[in-house]
C-alpha cells in the first residue's frame, strides 16, 4: 500500500524526481524550456509557490510551498504533461520518471535555506560546473536582479538570505555538505524534533478532519466556485443560466468562465462539467477549450 506523504497547507517541500533507470530526461535546451514553461503554467493554475529549481540531465529539484494544499496534483500534472512531451519526442513506451516524486518536508528559516543551497549546489556536486552561478538551468541567476521572476518567488529568497554576499558566502560554506534529513514513518523531514512532532500532528489532523473551508484568501488561495461565478456575472453583466450557447458570444463566455473556474477556483474538469453550462460538452474537449480560450485571452492583453 502506498504511504501518504506528510504535507499540509502552506508546508515547505524539497521535491525531486529522476528519470526511470537513470534515463536522460532533459536531452537538450528545448526540453528544459518546455519543462519550465509547463512548471510556470501549473504553478499559476494550481496556486503553488516555488522558491528554487535545478534541472540536471536525468533528474530535477524543486523547492515549493504547498500554498494551495494541492502539491500532489501539481506534481502529477507537471510530471504527466512533461512525460507525454518526452515520449512524443524520444519515442518508446512506459514511465518516464522512476516514481511519483520524492518529497522532503522542510522546517522554515535555516532549514529552508539549507534546502535552497543544496539545490543550487547540485550542478557542482555533479561535476558539471565549478561554481553554481555558472549553471544555466537553475534559478540561481533569478535573485538580486531588481525584477520579479516568472518561475520563483525570488523576493522571498532574497529576504531569506538578506544580501547576495550572504548567499555567496553560504554557498561556499555549504559546498560538500549534505542535508541532515530525518526519516520518519510519515516520510523524510528536514527539521528539529519539535517541528517534526508538530508537523505530524498537523498531518494527522488534516487526514482526520479534512481541509478547512475557512482559509484566508491571498494570492496563493483559491476562491470558491460560487464567488468566481458571481464575479464573472458582475463583470459580464449576465447570469450564466441566460448565456445563449447557440451564439459565438455565448460560447466565448462559456470558455472564459471555464478558465476562471480552473485558474481562480481550482476546479478540475470533472467538477466543471457538472455545471449545466458545460454539460453539453464532452469531457475530452474541455482541455482544448481551456487552452484555446487562454490563448485568446493572452492575445487581448
Amino acid at each position: 500500500m502506498r504511504r501518504a506523504r506528510i504535507s499540509y497547507l502552506e508546508s515547505y517541500h524539497h521535491v525531486m524526481n529522476r528519470g526511470i533507470r537513470g534515463e536522460r530526461i532533459f536531452p537538450d535546451d528545448r526540453a528544459r524550456i518546455y519543462f519550465l514553461d509547463t512548471m510556470e503554467e501549473k504553478l499559476q493554475n494550481l496556486k503553488m509557490r516555488a522558491f528554487a529549481y535545478c534541472l540536471m540531465d536525468n533528474h530535477y529539484h524543486l523547492i515549493l510551498q504547498n500554498s494551495s494544499g494541492r502539491l500532489s496534483e501539481f506534481m502529477k500534472q507537471l510530471n504527466g504533461q512533461y512525460g507525454i512531451y518526452y515520449r512524443k519526442r524520444k519515442g518508446g513506451k512506459g514511465y518516464v520518471f522512476q516514481n511519483r516524486f520524492k518529497s522532503t518536508l522542510i522546517q522554515e528559516d535555516k532549514y529552508l535555506k539549507m534546502a535552497i543551497l543544496y539545490v543550487f549546489l547540485n550542478p557542482v556536486r555533479g561535476g558539471v560546473v565549478k561554481l553554481p552561478w555558472e549553471y544555466r538551468w537553475s534559478s540561481i541567476r533569478e535573485y538580486y536582479t531588481g525584477e520579479n521572476s516568472l518561475f520563483v518567488d525570488n523576493r522571498f529568497v532574497e529576504e531569506l538570505f538578506e544580501e547576495r554576499d550572504d548567499l555567496e558566502r553560504q554557498l561556499v560554506e555549504w559546498s560538500g555538505s549534505d542535508l541532515p534529513i530525518r526519516h520518519t514513518r510519515h516520510g523524510d523531514i528536514l527539521g528539529e524534533d519539535r517541528f517534526i512532532r508538530e508537523a505530524i500532528k498537523k498531518f494527522d489532523r488534516r487526514k482526520s478532519k479534512g481541509r478547512s473551508h475557512k482559509m484566508r484568501q491571498d494570492d496563493y488561495q483559491f476562491k470558491s466556485a460560487l464567488q468566481v461565478i458571481g464575479e464573472f456575472e458582475d463583470k459580464r453583466g449576465v447570469k450564466i443560466e441566460g448565456i445563449n450557447l447557440d451564439s459565438q458570444q455565448g460560447k466565448a463566455l462559456r470558455g472564459e468562465l471555464l478558465v476562471m473556474l480552473k485558474d481562480e477556483a481550482g476546479l478540475t474538469y470533472s467538477q466543471v462539467i457538472e455545471y449545466p453550462l458545460f454539460q453539453s460538452l464532452k469531457y475530452a474537449s474541455l482541455g482544448q477549450l481551456y487552452k484555446r480560450t487562454k490563448e485568446k485571452m493572452k492575445e487581448r492583453r
